[in-house]
């Protein structure tokens, strides 16, 4: 297996004979981005239900309605770190990602990760919600170069979703955190850390809002 070196770029691991250690499948996706109490439901299921109604209206939900269709790089810090701080409590997944050096092109285990995302994304169970991607590095290379890197990567994610799975944009922010959001700071370089977020923001985009 090819090593990639760099900054920031994301690996993957491969156990002899197993699966990938990074594969992340459709369901625990549904099921890590579930609201709490949410039926267990299988995404192709005939007649599934309809999901759950968005709880009311909050000084945050207008905080994060304020960011639709935002780019990523336009994000202030104040922003980014409010926007972290309110989807700290939300449903959650990570989502390893590997990318070449510096390049933001989804292949293999990425775009595998990819598309059982975006399967989720459009199953009846999270349709129409919103959603929060993402973009992590570990802590080689200079803060710039790696704050730049996952706001791309985060973005080249939004792209494929919508793309590949009609996802409307305006259900997607993207934003990145660079290596300021270490998974595990006890290791800054480790793969752990190198990875794209999906948040379930719980809002519900209904016409004229």
């Amino acid at each position: 297996m090819k090593r990639i070196l760099g900054g920031a770029a994301l690996g993957f691991l491969v156990f002899g004979g197993g699966a990938r250690a990074e594969d992340v499948s459709e369901a625990q996706i549904l099921k890590a981005l579930s609201p709490p109490g949410a039926p267990r439901t299988r995404s192709l299921s005939i007649g599934a239900p309809a999901p759950a109604p968005a709880p009311a209206f909050s000084a945050d939900d207008s905080f994060v309605d304020a960011l639709r269709n935002k780019p990523s790089r336009s994000l202030s810090v104040g922003e980014r770190e409010k926007l972290g701080a309110v989807a700290a409590s939300k449903p959650q997944i990570d989502l390893p990602m590997e990318f070449d050096y510096n390049s933001v092109v989804l292949r293999g285990p990425a775009l595998s990760n990819a598309n059982n995302l975006g399967k989720a994304l459009s199953s009846e169970a999270m349709r129409g919600q919103t959603f929060m991607i993402a973009g992590h590095t570990d802590a080689k290379g200079t803060d710039a170069a790696n704050q730049k890197l996952s706001e791309r990567r985060a973005d080249a994610v939004k792209l494929f979703l919508v793309q590949t799975y009609r996802i409307p944009a305006s259900n997607l922010i993207t934003v990145g955190y660079g290596k300021s959001h270490l998974k595990n700071p006890t290791d800054p370089a480790g793969r752990e850390n190198r990875r794209v977020q999906a948040v379930n923001m719980l809002q519900v985009k209904t016409a004229g809002r």
